[in-house]
């Protein structure tokens, strides 16, 4: 009798519970339907953007620091030129960290390479969590879940404005570990509205490494404003070291 009885309540329960999945994956879907068509839009009526980066590393097991400043041209197909203007501290970091990045997310920024990092349905399944307020406007919350292990991907959660439906917040854990030496990645990314347009305002991430220990990396990003504002900007100079970079 009591083996019926739970039968009873876990055919009644389930289908409520698949229903309620399936509406909250569909409502992440439409949402990000959305930001894809706005960011679209942005992207068409910006025509790229120009802006500065400046990135600070610390370890804490080695009690030494790396800091490095580029400057970022992203042309109309979303593909970002980088020049290095300036390093201090650590050396060793500066190459073989802060520069590898800069390297890694060259990989990202082609037209051809571009769409297998970006937030879609080809790469992600999405499940809307709720809504939440982010620097005082309403934010969907939605889950992103990838569907392959891929170094382009994350997994983790993101905060979509209710509003201009524009990535407002990322924050997770690359799909794929690194190396064998990486135990493991968590960044947060936040961005800020600026006229029309959002542009990505920090990064913070924590790498906790086997043989160095913790590692934090602060990029603080600043001067960005669309080419549109900026019909005619400096070329970077080939002698520089240059890189391509997509964010996603």
């Amino acid at each position: 009798m009591k083996l019926l009885m739970i039968s009873v309540l876990l055919l009644s329960v389930t289908p409520a519970l698949i229903c309620q999945q399936s509406d909250e994956q569909s409502q992440a879907a439409e949402v990000m339907r959305q930001m894809f068509l706005h960011d679209a839009a942005r992207e068409a009526a910006g025509a790229g953007y120009a802006g500065t980066r400046r990135y600070r590393l610390q370890n804490e097991r080695m009690d030494k620091s790396a800091e490095l400043v580029a400057a970022v041209h992203c042309n109309a197909d979303g593909s970002k030129h980088f020049a290095v203007v300036s390093e201090a501290g650590w050396g060793s970091a500066n190459k073989h960290v802060l520069r590898k990045m800069l390297e890694s997310e060259s990989e990202t920024s082609s037209p051809a390479t571009r769409p297998q990092s970006r937030l879609t349905a080809d790469n992600y399944d999405f499940r809307m969590v709720g809504t939440e307020m982010l620097d005082g406007r309403t934010a969907y919350v939605i889950d992103v879940v990838p569907k392959r292990r891929d170094k382009y991907l994350m997994e983790g959660r993101i905060w979509v404005d209710a509003s201009d439906f524009a990535l407002a917040r990322a924050e997770g854990k690359p799909a794929h570990n690194p190396s064998f030496w990486t135990k493991s990645v968590h960044f947060v990314q936040r961005y800020q509205k600026s006229g029309e347009f959002w542009f990505p305002i920090s990064t913070d991430s924590i790498t906790e490494a086997r043989i160095f220990g913790t590692t934090h990396v602060n990029i603080v990003y600043s001067g960005y404003v669309p080419n549109t504002n900026n019909p005619s900007p400096q070329e970077i100079s080939p002698s520089q070291t240059e890189v391509t970079y997509a964010m996603h």
